[in-house]
């Protein structure tokens, strides 16, 4: 048995400690410091370190006021008024005197070098959601870190559910779903899925994400509300509101990102007006993440300093639409269309007429990060041949610049996992390719639906 592991014998007894404002000794300033001193900050111990040198972390918050620092060695009176102690020395004798030390004032001590001669040991602790989960399994402490992982990502992720018993205060959670792909939700947003009352959930959001619900969960197909194919947004705002008045923790799970094309803020707005608390979980854009994960990057160094995110869902020509189109042909960098399907070789006209090369590459991604994820290029003026060519159609992302080449052939089949078709820009098609799912609330004609993408 090596001395750093505890004997055979009672188990330790667990207890949470409030150290709030109490001395807490920390000897020795190394690698055991710089992993223990973070959580003894944040419970607002008054802590002491003692050490002759520190690693730069460490000397970091003490430079940054968080503890104190006397840079000597230990001294017999050290632990004086001390309610918890870290001995952490390279110096095993040192640590045998600071520990008969502590033991004579009564003071809890850890010992880094010696679990036996300790009286208290740390146990293998992580939080997530104001839950504190520590274990302890006396002998194993790589096991206790598994065990503590394993809680704590069942927790973040809602794969493992505990529900709340205090009342809670009803509210709405905006939450962003991301591009398709149920893994690429935040930590966040997956948690409240799984604490939620109701989930109101578009037609073309993260679907997969709905099956891992528990069965109590009431969920409301924001497409099967009888407004036509896609729910009113009024008639949205209605039901969160009309969920929350009932008691109900409601999350409005959305495609992408709420607030990109996604009526996240008139939502936010009319639950606030109705006086209930919102949460706004942000979601992995399509903007960004559908290019992304067909191998394409918004910005090359060299090739593109800047993005544009326009939305394509009304027509170059329509009077009601916002977009500068002239003004964006002009643009050097890279352009994101979403929800631009159907109106793609309509705007390719206009983008050439006012400016933008006719031969500027062009890739459209349908259906990104799902199994059925599909990557065509062509040129801005093939655009619209190429879409009809291969029965492209939403949800699907534009993307036009000199980006759309910056991937080598290599590069693509390791972003893919499997070989990757070249595409080239004649209107090919690639196997590497990505798309984001839309958000169904497509009850006002003159605003777009969604972050991801319907035409």
């Amino acid at each position: 048995m090596s001395p750093s592991t505890p004997p055979p014998g009672p188990p330790a007894y667990p207890v949470g400690l409030r150290l709030a404002g109490r001395r807490v000794l920390v000897l020795g300033g190394g690698a055991v410091a710089r992993r223990r001193l973070p959580a003894l900050v944040a419970a607002g111990a008054d802590v002491l370190l003692v050490s002759p040198a520190a690693t730069p972390t460490v000397e970091a918050m003490a430079t940054a006021g968080e503890i104190r620092w006397e840079q000597r060695g230990y001294r017999h009176g050290d632990l004086d008024g001390a309610w918890y102690a870290l001995i952490a020395t390279d110096d095993p004798e040192v640590n045998r005197a600071a520990s008969a030390e502590a033991e004579e004032r009564r003071v809890w001590c850890v010992r880094s070098d010696d679990a036996a001669a300790a009286t208290a040991w740390t146990p293998a602790t992580g939080r997530t959601d104001g839950v504190t989960v520590a274990v302890l399994t006396g002998r194993d402490p790589r096991r206790s870190a598994a065990v503590r992982d394993a809680v704590v990502e069942g927790l973040r992720d809602g794969s493992l559910t505990a529900p709340r018993h205090r009342a809670r205060t009803p509210g709405v959670a905006i939450v962003g779903g991301g591009p398709g792909d149920p893994d690429l939700i935040t930590v966040r947003g997956r948690r409240l899925l799984a604490e939620a009352d109701v989930v109101i959930a578009d037609r073309l959001g993260p679907r997969d994400l709905l099956e891992e619900l528990p069965a109590h969960t009431e969920v409301v197909d924001a497409a099967k509300i009888p407004y036509g194919r896609a729910m009113a947004q009024e008639a949205i705002n209605e039901a969160l509101v009309e969920h929350a008045r009932a008691g109900r923790n409601v999350v409005r799970l959305k495609g992408g990102d709420p607030y990109v094309f996604g009526r996240g803020m008139e939502e936010a707005n009319a639950v606030a007006r109705a006086g209930f608390p919102v949460t706004v979980v942000p979601g992995i854009t399509s903007a960004v993440s559908v290019p992304a994960a067909a191998g394409i990057p918004v910005t090359h160094r060299g090739v593109a300093h800047e993005f544009t995110v326009v939305s394509g869902h009304l027509a170059p020509d329509d009077p009601r639409s916002l977009v500068d189109w002239p003004a964006l042909a002009r643009l050097r960098g890279t352009l994101v269309l979403l929800m631009a399907v159907e109106r793609a070789g309509a705007i390719a006209e206009v983008l050439i007429r006012h400016g933008r090369a006719a031969g500027t590459p062009v890739s459209v991604i349908q259906e990104g990060t799902t199994a059925a994820q599909r990557r065509v290029d062509a040129t801005l003026a093939g655009l619209g041949t190429a879409i009809a060519a291969h029965g492209l159609r939403p949800p699907a992302v534009v993307v036009v610049g000199e980006v759309v080449a910056a991937a080598e052939a290599a590069t693509l089949t390791a972003l893919a996992g499997r070989p990757s078709g070249g595409s080239t820009a004649d209107g090919s098609e690639a196997t590497a390719g990505a798309t984001e799912p839309a958000d169904a609330a497509g009850g006002d004609p003159t605003g777009p639906a969604s972050d991801g993408g319907v035409a």
